[in-house]
C-alpha cells in the first residue's frame, strides 16, 4: 500500500487492486495524479469526495466512466450530480463495502463527511475532509457559525465517533490550516491525544508549507511515536 500527497486535501491511495483518490481538486505541477490514473492498469479507480466545497471537488471525476464514485450527500445535491451516477451517496453513519475496501462515513464539523477506510488486510485510513476543530482566533469568528466552545464540543464528539469504531488508525490525513493562527495545531493535538495514529499527513495547508512544517516540528516533540509525513 502506498499513499501519495497530490495537492491541498487530495491524496492517492494505491493497493494491489485499487487506486483511491481523495478530494481531487487540482493535480500538482508534475501531473502525478493523472499519471497514476493513466498507468493504473487493471486497478479499480475510486474517487472519494468528502463535501462540495470547490477546493475538494472537480467535476472532471465524472469523465471517468469506469470509476467508482463515493460522494457525500451534499456533493451530489450541490454539484447537481445525477443520482444514478455515483456508486454511493454517503451520509454520516453510512457504510460502503466492496471487494477492495470498507468505508465508514463519519460526521464533520463542517459540511459533508469524514471517511474511515479499512482495507482487506486490516489497514485503516482516515481522511478528515473538513472535520477539524475550527477554533479561529476571536477576531475571526465570522468563519464559523457557532461559538468556539460549541465548535470544540462538536469536534470532540466526532472523535468519540471514530473511537467507537477504532482507537487505532494507521494513516490519518488531517487539516493543518494556517488560517487558524495560534490555534492551527489545536485539532491535530486533540486527534493525536484521542486516536493512536501511526502515520499523520497534514493537509488543507493553502501552500503555506513552511509555516506548516514549523507546526509539524512542534507536533513531533509532543508525539514522538507518530511518523509525520509532509
Amino acid at each position: 500500500m502506498n499513499i501519495t500527497y497530490i495537492y491541498h486535501s487530495c491524496f492517492a491511495l494505491e493497493t494491489e487492486s485499487a487506486l483511491v483518490v481523495y478530494d481531487y481538486w487540482r493535480d500538482n505541477d508534475s501531473g502525478t495524479l493523472h499519471k497514476k490514473i493513466e498507468e493504473r492498469g487493471e486497478k479499480v479507480l475510486y474517487f472519494i469526495v468528502s463535501h462540495f466545497h470547490e477546493d475538494h471537488y472537480n467535476e472532471e471525476i465524472l469523465n471517468y466512466a469506469d470509476a467508482r464514485l463515493l460522494v457525500s450527500y451534499d456533493t451530489q445535491k450541490r454539484r447537481r450530480i445525477e443520482k444514478e451516477r455515483p456508486t454511493a451517496i454517503l451520509r454520516p453513519g453510512d457504510i460502503y463495502e466492496d471487494e477492495n475496501l470498507r468505508l465508514n462515513a463519519l460526521r464533520s464539523t463542517d459540511v459533508g463527511i469524514a471517511t474511515l477506510v479499512t482495507l482487506p488486510d486490516g489497514t485503516t485510513v482516515y481522511h478528515a475532509g473538513d472535520n477539524n476543530n475550527w477554533y479561529f482566533p476571536e477576531n475571526e469568528e465570522e468563519h464559523i457559525k457557532c461559538t468556539l466552545d460549541e465548535m470544540e464540543g462538536m469536534f470532540i464528539s466526532n472523535l468519540r465517533e471514530v473511537r467507537a469504531i477504532t482507537k487505532n488508525v494507521d494513516h490519518a490525513m488531517f487539516p493543518v490550516d494556517p488560517r487558524l493562527g495560534s490555534e492551527m495545531l489545536r485539532g491535530s493535538c486533540q486527534w493525536l491525544q484521542q486516536i493512536n495514529t501511526k502515520h499523520f499527513y497534514p493537509m488543507h495547508c493553502w501552500e503555506q508549507y513552511e509555516e506548516v512544517k514549523a507546526g509539524i516540528a512542534e507536533l513531533k516533540e509532543l508525539f514522538p511515536e507518530v511518523e509525520f509525513i509532509i
